[in-house]
């Protein structure tokens, strides 16, 4: 393989690495958005049985379900745009693998460029060999 065959696999390896990394931090975003709504859901289940249960927090209910909304809201938005986020770093990480694949299919086409001229070469020379042997 050529030394620019290996030093651009190199590179996208590199690309392809920092890309599958960002990814990872993206998803874990993700999934801490994720977690965040299924606890004020979990939350706001608590504060409704409690509210059944004592009156004076029945009274409070409706004042933290407004503000529990609002919380909420905010982290489907967090969500939203993550998945967003995450979204385009998919589609930058299916580039960044084709460009890979390429530059090791074009090193590939090299080597076996390479393996058949030298073959040829080969060839011609025990042709060459050959009818000198009988030339004599």
């Amino acid at each position: 393989m050529t030394a620019w065959a290996q030093s651009l696999i190199r590179i996208s390896n590199y690309e392809v690495e920092t890309l599958q990394k960002r990814l990872a931090e993206i998803t874990a975003r993700r999934v801490s958005a994720e977690m965040r709504i299924a606890v004020l859901e979990a939350e706001a289940q608590v504060e409704q049985e409690r509210a059944r249960q004592d009156a004076e927090a029945a009274l409070l209910l409706q004042a933290y379900l407004t503000g529990w909304k609002v919380r909420k809201s905010a982290a489907e938005t967090d969500v939203a745009g993550i998945e967003a986020e995450e979204s385009g770093a998919r589609d930058a990480l299916t580039g960044a693998f084709e460009e890979l694949k390429k530059f090791e299919h074009v090193a590939e086409t090299t080597r076996l460029n390479r393996l058949i001229a030298a073959g040829k070469r080969e060839t011609a020379a025990f042709d060459e060999l050959g009818l000198r042997r009988r030339a004599v």
